[in-house]
Order: C-alpha cells, then structure tokens, then sequence
C-alpha cells in the first residue's frame, strides 16, 4: 500500500492549514453530524406521533462516532451513492433503528444541514484568527503612532504618514472583514427538513397531511441543532447564493490579506521593516546574506488562491436548475472546504507576522530626511511669503531648485541638497528653514487617528473576543 509520501497531498492539509480547521472538514466530522441530524430527525419525528421506539433513539445516539468506514466503502461502491451507503453502515450499527433512518428525508438533508453546521463553525475559528490580528494590529499602531515615515501614492513619494497610521490602515481592512464575517454568521440559516423538491410531501404524508406537524418538525430539527432561523422556501438544496455570499466573505481577507503582505514585503526591500526571521533561517539557498520575506510572500500566494476560489460558488449558484442538480457536488466538496482552509492558512500566516514586526526606525528616518526637503517646500514658500517675499518670484526659485536638485540625485547619485540650495538663496534669507524641517510637523493627524481607531474599533473587539486573544500562531514550516 502507498504511503502518505508516495500520493499527492493537499498542502492546505499537510503544510499550512491548523488541526482544528482540518479536523472540522474531516470525513469522521462530517459523518458523525450526518449522524447527529439523522438521530436529530427521528427524535423529533418521535416527539410530534410517529411510531419510533426509544430503543432505536438510544442505538442511535450509541453510534453517533463510531463509522465503519471500510463498510461506507464497500456500501458506496456497491450503490453509487454516499449517503445511501452511510445509512447502511448506520443502520449495521444500530439494527433496530435501521427501518426509521433517513425516514423521510433526501441525501441534502443530511449533505446540506451538515455544510451550513460546518460552515458556521469554521466562521467562528476565522472571526477568533481576525480578532486577535486587529488586536496586535492595535497594539503594534498605538506604539508607534508618532513615529514619522515617508508615504507614498502609486509607490511613489508622497507626504508623511505614520508607521502607527499605516498599521491602522491595515487593521481597518481586517476589521471590516470581520464585521462581514459576523453578520453572515449571524444570518447563516438552516435548512431543515425540506424534502426531494423542497416541498417537505414526504414528511406531509409521514403526518397524514398535518401541516402543522410539518412545520413543527422542521423548527425541532434545527433547535436541536442549534440553529432559531430557517430557510423559509428552498428547492431539495438551500440556496447557493449562501455558499457564494460566504466565500465572498472569505474572498474580502484575502483581499486584506494580499494588501497587507504585500505593503510589508515593500517596506522590506525598502529596508524600513521585517517580518520575523529565525535565528537559524535561511533566506536563500545561493545568496547567504538575502532576508527573504518568506511569510508574507506564503500569505500572498494563499490569499491569491482565496480570491480566485470565490468565483466557483458563485458560479454554482448561478448554474442551479429548476429544484436540483448534481454539479455543484464535485465542486462544492472542493471549493467551500478549501476556502476555509486557505483562509486559515493565510490567517496564521499573518498573525504570527503582526505579532514579530520588526521596525527599522534609522532606516525610516533616513528616507523621511532625503524626501523632506522635496515635502516642506510648500511650508518654506508660506514662511517666505510671511517674511515679505513675494510668492510667485519665490514658487519659481523653489521650482527650479527641486528641479536641479532632483536632477542630481536621479542623475548623478548625488543626495538631496535642495536645503542647502535654498540656504544659499537671498530671497529665503529671513526663513528659518531648519525650524521647519521637523517631520512630526508633516504627519497631520496621523497619531490621533491611531488613537481614535483603537478606542473606537479595536477595543470593542478586544472586549467581545477577550476569551480569545492570545491565541498560539506558530507555524510549522
């Protein structure tokens, strides 16, 4: 028999997933919920008249984790169908209860139920990943709110912002990833008890025509499982729009994800920050001095593939015909499970890379020196005209400096010397020049942003996930 190493395996499953979000997209997990609402169904079917014995109940919750999955096989492989299949292995286990499994039920109710279950889930280890990220994106802002670096629009420079503002910047993406991650948690419904076309008929003739036993049926189901809110009409599956709705969600931390390993990747090769790096890690396998920023570019790559997984969803809920069809099944076995999990692997990713952030404040200066100049001509051409200058005599002299100064420095390498140049002009003799050179004059509001950001975001969500924060991010390779 092959070995794990002689077969393909996912990297989401063996490199960069964690074990619990691998272990809540498991077959045992999956199977064992199938389960659960099949016990679940007959419980209420019981409770509302139909003739279920307690013994079949209680031979049921016996077997709830315990599949024979060689026999599913065998049964599979014999009938072309899974849940076919697991209904005979179920009722091997639990013979007495093998006449009332599934009573009444289609496949979805078993595949459906048990995806909007896992889903819910799987939103909830996402929305703890997010918030511990808004947190240390929190905390790295507020410490280095007043610190000056250069800006830069379409990467070229710009003014002066803040490390803290930027990191601000990134932490509001994230959170408005999780405010969207909520609220399709919150609104996730369940599908119940519906039937082969969503017309619940079968469970109809089950009560001799009692709607009402109907409808009761189908709100006990969902309670037992956990869910208030049921989708009020479906065909045999709940909508796929919820799929395509929840991996959007997904999509928009990728989104966050890529922007923000990419701006540290930048500011990287710009020498200004580092992710962390490892005492013994090598960044190259030729060049022994290179720091790679490995991390973000794994985040980058993951969340790409995030991004792009999205469309299938929303593919599927377009290509849905009439009450039912089977294509999606390939496909949402595939897409939603490796949404989550990529998102997954991408969270760590991230959240093991806020929390290790490494500043290069010389570095930052530097670049903030070389650029200022170019930054405070328009507070020098203010202070000129303050002084008695004229401003459009002065606007040209300023001009033509930053023009020759700029030449020297793309040209001839020289460093930015348009200080000096202004120094040496007469008409800006009576500017104290060197006053204005200071760039927390240049930051505008960018540490009480911070500021007001993390009082009026970040700490709501430090008080409503405080039992999660300080989650372990440590990444195996």
């Amino acid at each position: 028999m092959a070995t794990k190493h002689e077969e393909y395996q996912s990297p989401l499953s063996g490199r960069y997933a964690s074990l619990q979000m691998r272990q809540l997209f498991s077959e045992q997990r999956k199977f064992a919920t199938w389960r659960r609402l099949w016990l679940a169904l007959a419980q209420a079917q019981q409770k509302l008249g139909l003739a279920i014995t307690d013994q079949q109940l209680e031979e049921m919750a016996d077997h709830l984790d315990d599949t024979d999955f060689e026999a599913a096989a065998r049964y599979e492989k014999k009938f072309r169908h899974d849940v076919v299949a697991h209904i005979h292995a179920f009722g091997d286990a639990a013979p007495a209860a093998r006449p009332i499994i599934h009573l009444g039920a289609t496949s979805q109710f078993v595949v459906d139920n048990t995806d909007l279950l896992l889903m819910r889930e799987a939103m909830g280890l996402l929305e703890g990943y997010l918030a511990n990220i808004i947190d240390a994106l929190g905390a790295f802002a507020f410490q280095h709110r007043q610190l000056p670096c250069l800006a830069y629009t379409h990467f070229q420079p710009a003014q002066l912002t803040t490390v803290g503002k930027r990191a601000a910047v990134w932490g509001y993406d994230f959170l408005l990833d999780l405010t969207e991650l909520e609220h399709r948690q919150a609104n996730l419904a369940f599908l119940s008890a519906k039937g082969a076309t969503g017309t619940q008929a079968s469970f109809l003739e089950l009560f001799d025509g009692d709607h009402h036993k109907v409808q009761a049926l189908e709100r006990l189901v969902a309670e037992k499982m956990g869910f208030e809110n049921i989708y009020v009409v479906t065909g045999q599956t709940y909508s796929r729009k919820v799929d395509a709705q929840v991996a959007g969600a997904l999509a928009g931390i990728g989104a966050s994800i890529h922007r923000l390993a990419n701006d540290i990747r930048l500011l990287s090769g710009l020498k200004e920050m580092d992710e962390p790096f490892e005492a013994s890690q090598v960044g190259s396998s030729a060049m022994p001095y290179k720091r790679n920023p490995m991390r973000c570019e794994r985040a980058t790559g993951l969340a790409r593939w995030l991004m792009d997984i999205s469309a299938s969803p929303l593919h599927t809920a377009a290509e849905q015909w009439l009450e039912r069809t089977l294509d999606d099944s390939a496909n949402k076995r595939l897409s939603m499970p490796e949404a989550f999990l990529t998102a997954d692997s991408a969270l760590r990713v991230v959240l093991n890379v806020v929390r290790g952030l490494v500043v290069y404040e010389g570095s930052i200066r530097s670049r903030v020196l070389a650029e200022l100049p170019f930054i405070a001509s328009e507070n020098i051409l203010m202070a000129g005209v303050k002084a008695g200058g004229d401003r459009q005599d002065l606007h040209e002299r300023i001009r033509r400096h930053a023009q020759e100064a700029g030449m020297a420095i793309k040209v001839r390498g020289q460093p930015n010397d348009l200080i000096a140049r202004l120094k040496a002009d007469a008409a800006f003799a009576k500017v104290d020049i060197d006053a204005i050179l200071d760039p927390r004059q240049f930051v505008g509001r960018s540490a009480q942003q911070v500021e007001e950001f993390v009082q009026a975001w970040v700490e709501p969500v430090r008080r409503k996930y405080a039992d999660r924060l300080g989650a372990v991010s440590e990444l195996e390779v």
